[in-house]
């Protein structure tokens, strides 16, 4: 007999917020393992993003959803709640209370941004003794988050979180999150919980995505028409404006300009999909600070997730940039693994995104640990950045073997056993 498991995700395709993958990817794979997903989600009719019907079409149609309504944003937002779970709050409740009382439910996943819904663990656990799994794609509680004025609307979230997230916690019967990094600062700011009840699993890739992308009848127009003597250098996802490795890469293109003139002329980087809005340019803003704004192209609105993918395929090369945070990891490399194409990419070097891409290869990954160290990496950058234009074929492939821990049927997996051990131990 298959055991049952809720997927509690605000965020479900067609959503396009990028966290709706995990839940997107268990939801297709846990059957396999011998759990039947219930996703318990807000209706997209609620939601404020443009949805993506393409994304939706890859959850497998047996997928048990259930979908439930949130207050209108325009009437919540002048109280100062725009976020998703807090408008959909009692229907939430109301629909996973009721799970719980009809159906043999084997344990509970929570996954978040956002977070709030963590905090249903604690009575989950008093009122149906069901364990619970809190997964955390990004940190609640962060060291960006601590840096905010107190007064400012990220400082209050901040400390909104300080206070909320210990109490989730104490409902948990495991946690998972993106890096093991952030599992080490949440064992150091919670010695009191069992840190063998945590695990870092990586959102991963689903191959599968590239066979619909191959079946679509469409072709995707990603808003910039490539001349046929440009090298085009793509870098798809959000782009924070506090990241200094993006004005770093700009360094080294202009770098490059100096250098080699007549490789840099031919470079254009390609941004789409970094801020959401279609009248914030960020890219472009940095860009231009350095003085490259002329070879840069950027799409800032979120792009329909096949989209996103033809972007990466049709692409001479793939850019992964990433925070200097050591915990940072990045959904958007395993795609970019998938899809063949040469890359280069600078992270952290305590990330996971970086260990895996160096491992995988098909690329050149490049690290840093301090910003002395990161304002060091112009050369190498113009130089990574050459290799892509001048001699791609050089890169070589990934590894398929180096980043198939890390495919949807993988990850699920590691899941079940998740559920399959705390469903068969004593609550905490």
């Amino acid at each position: 007999m298959k055991r049952e498991v809720i997927i509690l995700s605000p965020y479900f395709p067609p959503s396009t917020i990028a966290g709706v993958h995990r839940a997107r990817h268990l939801a297709k794979h846990l059957p396999a393992t011998g759990w039947q997903p219930i996703v318990l989600c807000v209706h997209e009719a609620c939601h404020e993003q443009r949805l993506d019907p393409d994304l939706a079409a890859l959850v497998p149609g047996s997928v048990e959803t259930i979908k439930v309504q949130a207050l209108p944003a325009r009437l919540t937002r002048c109280f100062g709640l725009g976020e998703i779970s807090l408008r959909a709050w009692a229907p939430m409740q109301r629909a996973l209370f009721r799970l719980l009382a009809t159906r043999p439910i084997g344990a509970v996943l929570i996954t978040g941004a956002p977070f709030y819904p963590m905090l249903f663990a604690a009575e989950i656990k008093r009122r149906f003794d069901v364990p619970v799994v809190l997964d955390f794609q990004d940190p609640w509680v962060s060291s960006w988050g601590a840096e905010q004025p107190a007064a400012s609307k990220a400082g209050i979230s901040h400390q909104l979180a300080t206070w909320l997230e210990p109490r989730a916690l104490r409902g948990a019967d495991f946690v998972t999150s993106v890096s093991e990094v952030q599992n080490d600062q949440m064992r150091a700011r919670y010695p009191w919980f069992d840190g063998t009840r945590m695990a870092a699993i990586p959102i991963g890739g689903d191959r599968d995505d590239f066979a619909a992308l191959r079946r679509a009848p469409k072709h995707f127009a990603d808003g910039a028409e490539m001349r046929t003597d440009e090298i085009r250098l793509s870098y798809v996802g959000t782009l924070l404006p506090h990241w200094p490795t993006v004005r770093m890469l700009f360094r080294a293109l202009k770098k490059l300009r100096a250098d080699d003139p007549l490789v840099a002329r031919r470079i254009r980087l390609h941004f789409a999909g970094t801020t959401g809005d279609a009248a914030t340019y960020r890219a472009l803003s940095l860009a231009d600070e350095e003085g490259v704004a002329d070879a840069v192209r950027e799409t800032p609105k979120r792009l329909p997730y096949l989209e996103a993918l033809s972007v990466l395929s049709r692409s001479h090369g793939i850019l992964l940039i990433g925070s200097d945070e050591p915990h940072y990891t990045a959904s958007k490399i395993y795609p970019a693994l998938m899809s063949g194409r040469p890359f280069l990419s600078l992270y952290h070097r305590s990330s996971s995104a970086h260990q895996v891409l160096s491992a995988a290869g098909g690329g050149r990954a490049l690290a840093f640990d301090t910003p002395e160290e990161l304002g060091s990496l112009e050369g190498p950058l113009a130089d990574g950045l050459r290799v892509l234009a001048e001699s791609p074929e050089s890169l070589g492939h990934p590894d398929p073997k180096a980043f198939r821990p890390y495919e949807a049927g993988n990850i699920a997996a590691r899941f079940a056993q998740i559920f399959d051990r705390v469903s068969a131990q004593p609550a905490m």
